[in-house]
């Protein structure tokens, strides 16, 4: 049997399924769906076998039952097997946890209880919470930053024994966001096209499978703003008024503002030569990462970054309709980008 964990981290909760020990509770919590989904399906499909599953296992969704029943149908006991299921889909809706309280004070050590509380976590100070906590195992799935996103989009392709470029991986992950779900989905579709004999993600795959154009898209657009190429970044700009898809305002605001965010720590990093230092104050995993910081700190000084940070911000806000009611998302993000350049 798992030991009670708190905060236990995606990788340790799925190694303990698959040497299965298994805790009678799993409260799966979280805004990110992916891991939830991935955690609560691979549970449904091996901790039995599939001719114990009629008797032994019960997918209810929240909205649809009582907390009261779901502590019945975890009390029940396995008939010809060794455990029983029982997973709540999304258990956020379930009106009242009085009843899963006092089961989870003494639960049945055959039973794999799972809630699937999606769209945030449990408030740490509410019972079904602590009486969770003494018992089993809580695991919160939290999105993952934009500068993470091509992290994993590597180690998912690895793990389907593939690699990916570099610029091939921020395309993607600039194109798509934080959708885990969505993100897996194009992979998995760039995957079935590759052949057995060369296993490597390229640019031109992405243009070609996704329909990201390798040469307008938002990274490409990122990089002509680091390098200061006017014309490069005019002729994106013009490219995303004909194709909204390609890229918009809000796809670009967030990036680059992460970008020269990170420019206005930099210039503030004692050594900022030293690429070790850089990596480290940007919490960057890969030495080349630190190249367009690099290039940035030689065309952009500290007051005009900091000036940059201040429009972005502006214009984020006129986006919103806060003091605009005329200029259009198109025209605001060519103003950024005027003032950026200029």
């Amino acid at each position: 049997m798992a030991e009670n964990k708190i905060g236990i981290s995606y990788e340790q909760l799925m190694r303990d399924l698959k040497a299965r020990k298994f805790s009678p509770i799993y409260i799966l919590m979280g805004e990110e769906s992916y891991y939830i989904d991935k955690i609560s399906d691979y549970i449904a499909e091996n901790v039995l076998q599939p001719e114990e599953r009629d008797f032994n296992q019960t997918i209810v969704f929240g909205s649809d039952v009582s907390s009261s029943q779901v502590a019945d149908m975890a009390k029940g006991y396995p008939m010809m097997a060794e455990h029983r299921v029982v997973i709540v889909k999304e258990s956020q809706n379930l009106r009242s946890t009085e009843a899963l309280e006092k089961y989870f004070k003494n639960p049945v050590k055959s039973t794999v209880l799972v809630l699937c509380h999606k769209n945030g976590s449990i408030d740490k100070r509410k019972k079904i919470y602590t009486a969770a906590a003494t018992a089993g195992v809580i695991f919160e799935s939290k999105k993952l930053y934009e500068r993470e996103l091509p992290g994993f989009i590597d180690g998912y392709l690895k793990m389907k024994s593939a690699t990916i470029e570099p610029k091939a991986s921020q395309m993607i992950a600039d194109h798509i966001g934080a959708d885990l779900h969505r993100l897996v989905s194009e992979l998995d579709k760039v995957l079935i096209t590759l052949p057995e004999n060369d296993r490597r993600v390229t640019p031109e795959i992405v243009e070609r499978e996704i329909g990201i154009s390798k040469e307008y898209n938002v990274f490409e657009f990122r990089n002509a703003i680091v390098q200061r190429d006017i014309l490069k970044a005019n002729r994106i700009v013009k490219y995303f008024d004909s194709n909204p898809k390609a890229g918009s305002l809000f796809a670009v605001l967030p990036n680059l503002f992460l970008f020269f965010q990170n420019l206005m720590i930099a210039w503030y990093t004692p050594n900022r030569a030293d690429k070790n230092m850089l990596m480290k104050r940007l919490d960057l995993r890969n030495s080349w990462q630190t190249k367009e910081y690099e290039i940035g700190l030689r065309n952009y000084s500290a007051m005009k970054t900091m000036q940059i940070i201040s429009k972005i911000r502006e214009v984020d806000a006129k986006s919103k309709g806060l003091d605009n009611r005329e200029t259009s998302a198109d025209d605001l993000l060519k103003e950024l980008v005027f003032f950026i350049l200029h």
